[in-house]
């Protein structure tokens, strides 16, 4: 079954940018010029996905803006005949149905992606988180796990290898590969301490998922952190669905932290060609105070 529909949940606090996020949901912090979850819905929109649901919470009206028509700005830059900064403005409200729904309290993920049930009602649908943005110019993260999803017929995990020392930050995986790049899951576990970490592969963000999963997640009790985790539920799916991991091709940039999100916009910015030359010129400048 094709699918068409993913949910990005958006509805966190974004701690870890204060005091940034007090007033502007981290979701809009901007990677060079462009807000990250604008990345993540480009990504959904190249992956073959036509409806997506944003799941925020209070204070997060600057995300329903940003994807809602801005008719008299758009109406003055076709006046003035400024086609490209027209293009930018329109964005991506005419390639996808937007939609969104608040998370009335913070529960955890799985709460979140329970609040797209209706939306997704019985149909497998991706789940994308807005901390992970995935650069693949040749084949999108979300549509390297649609293909295997639609092969397979069952809930699909990005994954990537994030080493032994890191295993405490993802929900880390218990699973044997069975072919190139595929792995079947055994089991799962929220930010293992290292010793106790079934292995180093880690779920990172990027999910397609049955709708089987809502039964499951509203059987979910409070886990790691007091909260209703999204990984306890797979676990659970585990036991009537087989449950796959994908070891996905492209280079992950972790914007939940400061350091993912500084890599990031640097490395945007080298890709750009109206920036490469003098950003360039800059960083050897930096770089060579600091000697």
């Amino acid at each position: 079954m094709k699918i068409t529909k993913a949910v990005i949940p958006a509805a966190g606090f974004g701690t870890r940018f204060l005091p940034a996020t007090k007033a502007v949901p981290k979701e809009m912090l901007p990677i060079v010029d462009k807000p990250t979850i604008q990345y993540i819905v480009e990504e959904a929109i190249d992956s073959g996905i036509t409806d997506l649901l944003i799941i925020t919470s209070r204070g997060k009206d600057a995300i329903v803006n940003h994807f809602d028509k801005a008719a008299e700005l758009e109406a003055v830059l076709e006046r003035d005949g400024k086609t490209e900064l027209l293009k930018l403005a329109r964005g991506v409200t005419d390639k996808i149905n937007v939609y969104f729904t608040r998370q009335a309290e913070q529960k955890g993920l799985g709460h979140a992606v329970f609040c797209a049930k209706s939306f997704a009602g019985n149909e497998p649908f991706a789940v994308m988180l807005g901390d992970d943005v995935v650069v693949n110019d040749e084949k999108p993260c979300l549509k390297q796990l649609t293909d295997e999803f639609e092969r397979l017929g069952s809930s699909v995990i990005g994954v990537q290898r994030v080493g032994r020392e890191n295993v405490n930050k993802y929900g880390i995986l218990d699973c044997e590969p069975i072919g190139d790049r595929l792995y079947k899951m055994r089991g799962m576990t929220e930010k293992p301490s290292i010793d106790k970490a079934p292995s180093d592969i880690a779920a990172l963000g990027r999910y397609v998922l049955t709708p089987a999963i809502f039964d499951c997640l509203e059987k979910t009790e409070k886990g790691a952190l007091g909260e209703i985790q999204l990984t306890d539920a797979i676990v659970n799916l585990m036991e009537t669905e087989a449950v796959y991991a994908y070891d996905f091709e492209g280079m992950r940039y972790d914007i939940g932290s400061k350091q993912g999100f500084l890599a990031a916009t640097v490395d945007f910015a080298l890709k750009r060609e109206d920036l490469r030359g003098e950003f360039i010129e800059f960083l050897k400048k930096t770089v060579n105070k600091e000697k």
